[in-house]
């Protein structure tokens, strides 16, 4: 009776640690974070490299991935989260793995460009003449934005299908006449290209795209307390690079991220509108306008349906998360 009595206090025991152990590995959850060569998202590795991330209590694991590659790798569940775009997130989770943007890191300013050889100086000059772009992705929403401004169509291009890496060569040989890319091939194709110019920008349409922290479902229901931290930790970050006093630091760190030089980078993160809480506030405002994610990601929705990337309208306001942000 007394080993009975002894082996059920042990067994107690044992749970009672065991169940402290699970609560205790929930609260402090490794968080997977996949990230990619954007300016929004590099700037991360200021939390990363300056220990934010363990001062706020929170486990947060980055993964340096290529852009695509971060997508199928979240949508494969090797990853709690990654940054992608408003356009893009609406791709993973109708075909894919559901999740909200809690967060968005910054809209594209500049660096998503509309590239011409030498010689093209405006959209109108490129009427019947090549542009390439890989298809489907926010690079076409952008050309066909650009083209309604000058009161074109796609029909008035011809449009070529190849993969991003692919356009900087792809101007620079002749095989056409303008390329649509985001940094850092836009800049490669302008600076491969002598007297190549740029003809349109995302600083033409300022909140066409934006770009987010998109995290799985599940993960925001588990953790929380945690993705709280993160977000935290992103309007450190944001704060500190809007101070002229740390620009030489954060250059630093962010294009040791990128392999490139200072000097190279700052061309880059100027294409980039980095938000902080209050900007993330105003775009988190319901409205139909690109000043708000809800107006924007609509717009980024019809797109979607109109080249196939799934089949009907989604539910936009399913896709973004506020409570983080307030």
């Amino acid at each position: 009776m007394e080993k009975k009595s002894f082996k059920a206090l042990m067994l107690a025991f044992i749970l009672m640690i065991f169940m402290g152990g699970t609560a205790t590995a929930r609260d402090n959850a490794i968080l997977k974070i996949g990230y990619s060569d954007w300016p929004g998202w590099v700037a991360w590795e200021i939390g990363i490299k300056k220990g934010w991330f363990k001062e706020a209590g929170v486990d947060a694991r980055f993964f340096w991935y290529d852009y695509v590659t971060s997508m199928e790798a979240f949508t494969n569940g090797k990853l709690d989260a990654v940054c992608m775009t408003n356009c893009d997130a609406l791709v993973t989770g109708a075909s894919g793995r559901p999740g909200k943007a809690i967060l968005v890191n910054d809209y594209s300013n500049g660096s998503d460009m509309i590239v011409a050889r030498n010689g093209i100086n405006c959209l109108e000059d490129l009427t019947g003449r090549k542009i390439a772009l890989e298809t489907g992705l926010l690079e076409q929403l952008l050309l066909r934005k650009a083209l309604e401004k000058s009161g074109m169509t796609e029909s008035d291009v011809s449009i070529v299908n190849l993969p991003t890496d692919k356009l900087p060569l792809a101007l620079k040989l002749g095989k056409v006449d303008a390329v649509a890319a985001w940094q850092p091939y836009s800049g490669e194709a302008l600076k491969a290209s002598p007297g190549a110019t740029v003809i349109f920008s995302s600083a033409d349409l300022p909140g066409l795209i934006y770009d987010t922290l998109f995290v799985a479902d599940e993960s925001i229901v588990n953790h929380s307390a945690e993705w709280q931290k993160v977000v935290r930790v992103w309007f450190k970050i944001a704060r500190y690079l809007q101070d002229p006093a740390n620009k030489s630091e954060a250059l630093k760190i962010m294009s040791a991220r990128v392999e490139t030089s200072p000097e190279d980078y700052e061309e880059m993160i100027n294409g980039a509108h980095l938000l902080g809480r209050e900007e993330n506030k105003k775009i988190y405002t319901r409205g139909d306008g690109l000043d708000s994610l809800y107006g924007s990601t609509k717009i980024s929705d019809q797109f979607n349906v109109s080249t196939q990337q799934y089949n009907s309208s989604q539910d936009v306001s399913s896709y973004i998360h506020d409570g983080f942000i307030k």
